[in-house]
Order: C-alpha cells, then structure tokens, then sequence
C-alpha cells in the first residue's frame, strides 16, 4: 500500500472491459482511478517531445518505456494525497514495470485479471473504434497490441501469482459487466478491508460500507 492505502491493479488484454469495471469500482469505493493509458496520450495531447514518442510507440502496438509510465502514475498519486485508495489500469504491462513499482512505490493490494477471448475483445475495439478517434483502434494495430499483450503482459500475470497466494483475481469479463462486477465486489471488499480488530473494522467500515458492517457499526461499544 502507498501511504498504508489501497493499490488495486486492473489487468487484461485490450478490449476486455477494464474501463469499464473501473467505474464500478470508483462508484462503490471512492478510489482514484488512474488508468496509465490515459496518463500517456495526455502526454501526447500536451505535443511535448515525449509526447510525442509515446504517441509513435502507441501507433505501433508497443509499450512505452517503464520509467515514462512510473513517472506518470507516481505524480497523479502524489497530487492526489488524499484518495482513500489507488485504481490503477492498463499497468503494468510488462515484468519490469511490475518490478519497478514494487520497489519504488508498494506492492499492490489485489491484482484483478480479466480474462477474454481474442475474438471477443477485437469486435469490442473495433467498435470503439466507430466513434473514439483512438488512433490505435484500427485492426492492425489492435493486432500488434494483442501480440504485446501476450508476450509482455502475461508474464505480469505469472510475477503476482508467485509474489503472494490470493494476490491475483482472475475474473472472466465475457459475462454483462454489471455480472462480471458482482461476481468480484465481495472479494475486492475482503481485500482492501482486513478486519483486524473492531476498532480496525470500525474505520475500515465507515470508508467502504459492505454487507457485514451494520453488524459493527450498530454494536453497542463499538470501540
């Protein structure tokens, strides 16, 4: 944790709905949501000489280089202080970013890996592309990214999974969104509020209200 605060870490191929659950997850828990994607095409909008790196990189289905995308996501948490947690998608997308972030910030609190079809997140992207004059939603480099993705991102997958023994939730994101949010709420709940002792879960429960904390909070001694 940064802080002693939440990191969360959305996973997935592109097109697999990581956006798309992110809001979910901002609704109900209030995290500032970052997603390193975003961060690097502001860059590219700003036409600052890295910008305009990045945005040659991203035309070509490749990563940006580690050091660019740390910079960027350890600036929006320092000037967000006091988000109650971090959601960070879309990063990281390689061994070594992973590697650097846990040395440099913190190892993230949960890993939430969504998993698709090729087939299922190309038609996704391709109609995004319809209407949001991304210049790397076209079919060939929505190619390159996939071919990325499997070689440079997976391993990402491997790295947590032997880090910490529950650190990973693989989640299908084939179902409805609102079914693929519900099937992982709870266990995102479980992991970002460890209740150690009532006085732990009488402040973590006031953060994220959940199912069991009326129990808590209506206790006659709460603390």
């Amino acid at each position: 944790m940064a802080n002693n605060k939440p990191i969360i870490f959305v996973l997935g191929g592109p097109g697999c709905g990581k956006g798309t659950q992110c809001e979910r997850i901002v609704r109900d828990f209030g995290f500032l949501h970052l997603s390193a994607g975003d961060l690097l095409r502001d860059e590219v909008k700003r036409k600052s000489e890295l910008g305009k790196k990045c945005e040659q990189l991203m035309k070509d289905g490749k990563l940006v280089p580690a050091e660019v995308t740390l910079s960027l996501l350890r600036k929006a948490m320092k000037d967000a202080n006091n988000a109650k947690g971090y959601l960070i998608d879309g990063f990281p997308r390689a061994l070594e970013q992973a590697q650097a972030f846990d040395k440099t910030v913190g190892r993230p609190t949960l890993v939430i890996f969504l998993e698709c079809p090729q087939d299922v997140m190309e038609k996704r992207l391709l109609k995004r592309g319809e209407t949001s004059g991304r210049s790397d939603d076209n079919l060939a480099t929505i190619i390159k990214r996939f071919e990325t993705f499997q070689k440079e991102s997976l391993p990402v997958i491997a790295f947590y999974r032997k880090l910490k023994a529950g650190l990973v939730l693989q989640q299908s994101s084939v179902p409805p969104p609102d079914m693929v949010y519900k099937e992982m709420e709870l266990i995102i709940r479980k992991a970002i509020t460890p209740v150690i002792s009532t006085r732990d879960a009488y402040s973590q429960c006031s953060l994220w209200p959940g199912p069991d904390c009326p129990n808590i909070l209506n206790m006659d001694n709460p603390i």
